[in-house]
């Protein structure tokens, strides 16, 4: 893993942050990664309901140590919208 420090704490880049939210969207909506791109919208590309999102939005909060608020995870219609939004948010 790549690492590198922003004000001591160690976080992960934005391929490392795709490549483990790849995972997570190939296992909770069960699709293939050659289907997981920065442009797939959650919504419109894999079905998926205000619940699906809710729950994917938690499952982000867990694995990515962030919390993400409900104002903002409406903004989140796309894999590279949620990518950027962890990356830039990290401690």
């Amino acid at each position: 893993m790549a690492i590198k420090k922003k004000k001591g704490v160690l976080i992960m880049t934005e391929q490392e942050i795709f490549n483990k939210m790849s995972e997570i969207i190939q296992d909770r909506f069960e699709v293939s990664a050659d289907k997981v791109t920065n442009d797939l919208n959650f919504q419109n590309d894999l079905d998926a309901d205000s619940i699906d999102i809710v729950e994917f939005v938690l499952e982000l909060e867990d694995v990515f140590g962030q919390e993400i608020p409900d104002e903002d995870a409406e903004n989140l219609k796309t894999v590279g919208d949620a990518v950027s939004y962890i990356s830039a948010h990290q401690n």
